[in-house]
């Protein structure tokens, strides 16, 4: 297929459509929506007429305008409505998981018809599945399909962007990143479980393992490969700073996607750049301890998802699709995530990226609602295509989350 980029007509009824909303990050999302939609002509969307009916009256407590917001109805697996949707907005913003049992058909509903969109996916074979089947289609129609756009992996994409630009701005090429989330606290949704418990039950695919087990699974095929070769699993002590290092749940995904905005920028980090992103557990004989805990709650959990029984036993525990931390919950949590980078010629500078805000619905509700407000909104390179936050929005969405409230910062 050719590499013609062709971008979609317009005007369009939508410029955004928020598909997922009755879900509990929908919800989440359409509230940040709602505080920023002076301009936008956007709808709700999803499978059920009465549950939309019940997040738009909550909307409409925020802003009784919102009272006349549009409702779609529309299934994951009806290709039609999806077609619908697709064609008449400029931006899809889906919250719809797990998405390898319901993301599939609006990816390529929006390939088709040059329609950009935005999920906060971290299940890495689906993307890859995504990428080898709509990438080409959607750089020829002009649709820019950013997934990874919620705590996975936003921190991660634009704190190496953020570092990369500060030395490049000093004439510097940067070598090497290592993220270290020194702080993380928040609570999990039952979408969030689902999503990890369904990536478990497909484990036994050879297509699967061989993306879970590549740190350059979802870099453009034939790419050349970096140094990096696999995930850490295990205590580790960090040459940089001292302290022990755990292993990040999110860390097998978040460095995948890195590694592929690198390589769609043109190697802009460099093609022997490194990155790596673990938990920093502390100093001295505790830390080590807070290490090898971290190591083994982690393999315990991995092996209790894999095997049917235990992860049967596993989704009874875990909060159902729909429910997660409350609102004091939310507010009450936050995380900070420091990077640490190196230029070929040594030289050292870190960033910090942190949110007062639970990670994984309080700033991922505004990392997505800002992602998707971004493409319906700012001057964006007219490339199409399956793209990262880095490669597609880049520093025009650090801007946006910084007037957002959320800390992307050089530590001088």
């Amino acid at each position: 297929m050719g590499r013609r980029t062709v971008r979609k007509p317009h005007p369009r009824d939508f410029d955004l459509v928020l598909f997922g909303a009755t879900g509990f990050t929908g919800r989440l999302v359409a509230e940040v929506l709602a505080a920023k939609h002076p301009g936008i002509r956007w709808a709700i969307a999803g499978r059920s007429l009465e549950r939309l009916n019940r997040v738009r009256e909550g909307l409409a407590a925020i802003d009784p305008a919102l009272a006349r917001l549009p409702i779609l109805v529309a299934d994951s697996r009806d290709r039609p409505s999806l077609d619908a949707i697709a064609k008449n907005t400029r931006v899809v913003c889906s919250t719809v998981g797990p998405y390898a049992l319901y993301g599939s058909d609006l990816v390529a509903a929006c390939a088709d018809h040059g329609t950009d969109y935005c999920d906060l996916t971290g299940e890495a074979p689906w993307v890859r599945a995504m990428i080898d089947a709509h990438h080409d289609r959607a750089a020829f129609t002009g649709a820019r399909i950013v997934t990874s756009c919620g705590f996975d992996s936003i921190p991660s994409d634009l704190g190496v962007l953020l570092l990369h630009d500060h030395m490049a701005r000093r004439g510097l090429q940067l070598a090497e990143v290592r993220l270290r989330i020194t702080k993380m606290r928040g609570g999990f949704s039952g979408g969030t479980v689902a999503s990890m418990l369904t990536m478990a039950e497909r484990i036994g695919d050879p297509a699967v393992r061989r993306v879970l087990g590549d740190p350059y699974a979802l870099n453009p095929s034939g790419a050349p490969r970096g140094p990096d070769r696999g995930d850490a699993s295990g205590p580790r002590k960090d040459s940089f700073s001292g302290h022990w290092a755990g292993p990040f749940v999110m860390g097998p995904f978040n460095t995948r996607v890195v590694r592929r905005s690198n390589a769609l920028m043109d190697f802009a980090y460099g093609r022997d750049f490194r990155y790596e992103e673990a938990v920093d557990m502390g100093t001295g004989v505790a830390g080590l301890a807070r290490a090898v805990a971290m190591s083994g709650a982690m393999g315990g959990l991995l092996a209790a998802a894999a095997f049917a029984p235990t992860r049967r036993i596993l989704a009874r525990l875990a909060p159902k699709p729909g429910e997660g931390p409350g609102p004091e919950q939310r507010e009450a949590g936050g995380f900070v995530a420091i990077l640490h980078g190196v230029s070929t010629a040594g030289d050292r500078v870190r960033a910090t990226v942190s949110a007062r805000k639970d990670p994984g619905y309080g700033a991922t509700s505004i990392y997505l609602a800002e992602s998707a407000l971004c493409l319906a909104q700012d001057d964006l390179p007219v490339r199409g295509g399956l793209l990262t936050p880095a490669s597609c929005m880049g520093l025009h969405l650090v801007q946006r989350l910084r007037d957002a409230g959320m800390v992307f910062q050089v530590d001088e």
